[in-house]
Order: C-alpha cells, then structure tokens, then sequence
C-alpha cells in the first residue's frame, strides 16, 4: 500500500500522535504554541504527506525526517494495529515486535479511530487485490 494512502486517510490521527509523541519524548519547549499557529503547521505538514506522489519518494521523507528510532516507534505502533485488525495474539504481537502489553493495549483504542480504520482498510483492499492478481495469472497461464 502506497504510504501517501495511508497519510491521507489518518492526517489528523498521526499528527495527533506525532504530537503526542513529541510532548512525551523529544525535548521541545514547555511553552503553548499558538492554537491557529499550531493548526497552520499541521495542515502544512499533512500537505507535504499528500503530496508525496511515490513508495520511494515516502520512504526517503520518512527515513529523512524522523530519527531512526521515531521511525521505528511509529511503524511498529502502525504494525500493533495492522496486527491486532488481523486478529494476532497480544504474544504473537509482543514476541515478534518487542513491544510490551501496555503498548499492544495502547493501540487497540486506534483501532476505533476513522483515520486508521480507513488506512487498513487500503491495506486490505490492496492485499484482496493483490491475491485476485495472482489467482488470475494461474488461471491465465493454464
């Protein structure tokens, strides 16, 4: 699935939790940003992520603007989601993406939210498409 469906869909769901993340993890400043400021700077950012036209194109920004470890941090959250929608285990989840429980727990309360809901729904649209491609080219070649 191209990451530029995915940004679409959750603009508002990943901001949130960039911001949330940046609050409790990076060092920014205690001091209140302007709320109209605050909004013209995550729409500005959620039109930089629409606008990415290509897989690599959204690799290379990720790759770019988050540290190794905020990138890790936001894919596996993403993986948690995936998973737990695909009807993994919370062991199966923590064994394979070294998460803890609390973690797994956090992301389950995503699961509810329209912006993820829709991202794997793509996901899935694009795995159900991807399976129908295979099964005609077996049917094709017989």
């Amino acid at each position: 699935m191209p990451l530029k469906s995915f940004f679409q869909t959750g603009n508002d769901v990943i901001l949130s939790k960039l911001a949330q993340f940046i609050q409790t993890n990076m060092r920014t400043s205690g001091k209140i940003l302007n709320p109209s400021l605050k909004r013209q700077i995550q729409k500005t950012l959620a039109q930089v992520v629409v606008d990415i036209n290509s897989l690599e194109e959204a690799e290379e920004f990720l790759k770019d603007f988050f540290t190794k470890a905020e990138l890790q941090v936001f894919s596996k959250r993403f993986a948690i989601v995936y998973w737990l929608k695909k009807e993994r285990s919370y062991e199966n989840i923590k064994r394979n993406l070294k998460v803890s429980s609390a973690t797994i727990a956090d992301m389950t309360k995503l699961l509810k939210k329209e912006g993820v809901k829709n991202a794997i729904k793509k996901i899935e649209a694009e795995e159900w498409a991807n399976k129908w491609v295979e099964k005609i080219k077996r049917f094709v070649k017989k």
